[in-house]
């Protein structure tokens, strides 16, 4: 049954990750099966254009839309981003009503920005409403705050705050209350969706990757056998929890073994001077950022992902390593959580840093003295990608709960 389907997508754009990939994606992906009409914003329109003139998409409509600029003319780069995602969100119910009285959608998704702690006020739409895959319901967890800095705890104060203030706006209620079914990036985003009022919650992560990224990841060439080498790729920032990858390496105690860190960030120097604390700054080496091609390069050089991160809704480095057939190590926390399987890698448990640590320091030693299981798992993990993580494969599930919603909104016969 082809549907008429309208979706909400703040974020939206062909060829990137995060926010703007998952609004292009499921857009793109439920067009294949769906007549779809997608909000977005004016500041999507050229990328957007330029891809469908090159490669068409029967069945995709795109609406742009923003605020008039008297409301948002102050908007530069992330500059005063929420407010103006709050305004465009209320400008965009009047949009949809009025295209609803025209097409007459049989539903309607809000699918970015995938925060749970933002109205929806498509919700308000006579139709079934579908809220997410939304995250943000993630906390480092108040055991590791005594190893931040002072920054870094005001970083979470600040962001515990607001998510805790936003989730009282009576819109935000509402958008749970009147959702058919709230996607819930993770298990700590659904536990909060419940106690906004979400009638039907179900886990579904947020991050996926498109065929053509498989391709090129799976292209990538096994390691070479020797030194043991491990990476890390991301922002360096105290919740990314680079800090425990490198005590754990630390522990590894293998004076041939090498530890890479790609990215950058304030607590650079920090984790830099860790390093030599430990003593393993010979073996650890900080590339900074570097272009998509080098990383990709980098990444065929190692043996292991390790991502530590004490809060992601997301988590698409972990999915691009297992991709690569690269094993995953990171903490049973958040959206890596839900990705990585004890086939394809090692989701440690994390109560407090020190037993995280531990934890990380035995599932690096497993992997360095079985490389023969570091190919069994990164297999596993890359057959995973294509099984479940696919956009083709995530969006048909989401075409599948259009139809449970719908069948459950008709009257009985």
């Amino acid at each position: 049954m082809r549907l008429k389907v309208l979706l909400s997508a703040y974020a939206c754009g062909p060829g990137k990750g995060s926010d703007p990939g998952i609004g292009w994606n499921i857009a793109k992906e439920l067009a294949k099966t769906h007549d779809v009409w997608v909000i977005t914003r004016h500041d999507n329109a050229p990328e957007i254009m330029e891809e469908m003139e090159q490669r068409p998409i029967p069945h995709l409509n795109v609406v742009y839309y923003d605020i008039p600029y008297i409301f948002r003319w102050w908007k530069e780069g992330l500059r005063g981003v929420q407010f103006h995602y709050y305004l465009w969100q209320i400008g965009i119910y009047f949009l949809a009503k009025t295209l609803h009285q025209q097409i007459n959608f049989d539903i309607a998704h809000h699918v970015t920005y995938v925060k749970h702690w933002g109205p929806s006020f498509i919700s308000l739409l006579p139709i079934p409403f579908v809220w997410g895959p939304v995250g943000g319901g993630e906390s480092a967890p108040k055991s590791f705050w005594h190893d931040f800095t002072f920054r870094g705890k005001r970083y979470e104060f600040l962001r515990d705050s607001i998510r805790w203030i936003a989730e009282k706006d009576p819109f935000v209620k509402l958008t749970a209350s009147r959702s058919a079914v709230a996607l819930a990036a993770t298990k700590e985003t659904a536990q909060r969706l419940s106690v906004l009022g979400c009638p039907n919650i179900q886990i579904e992560g947020v991050a996926g990757l498109p065929q053509s990224e498989q391709e090129l990841l799976g292209c990538l060439p096994p390691p070479p056998p020797a030194p043991f080498r491990l990476i890390s790729i991301g922002r360096l920032l105290h919740w990314k929890g680079f800090y425990l990858g490198l005590k754990a390496f630390a522990r590894l105690d293998m004076p041939e073994a090498e530890y890479w860190i790609i990215g950058d960030g304030p607590d650079r120097k920090l984790l830099e001077k860790l390093a030599e604390t430990l003593g393993v700054s010979s073996q650890v080496r900080f590339l900074g950022k570097l272009p998509r091609e080098e990383t990709l390069n980098k990444l065929a050089a190692c043996h292991g992902l390790v991502h530590p991160s004490l809060h992601d809704s997301g988590g698409w480095v972990c999915l691009e390593a297992m991709a690569a057939a690269r094993p995953v190590l990171c903490l049973d926390l958040g959206g890596p959580a839900t990705q990585v399987t004890e086939d394809s890698g090692f989701k440690v448990a994390a109560p407090d840093p020190e037993q995280a640590v531990e934890n990380l320091a035995i599932a690096m030693r497993q992997l360095a003295e079985n490389l023969e299981l570091c190919s069994q798992m990164g297999e596993a993990g890359q057959a995973r990608v294509k099984h479940v993580y696919d956009w083709s494969v995530k969006t048909q599930i989401i075409a599948d709960l259009y139809q449970r919603v719908l069948s459950q909104a008709q009257p009985a016969l």
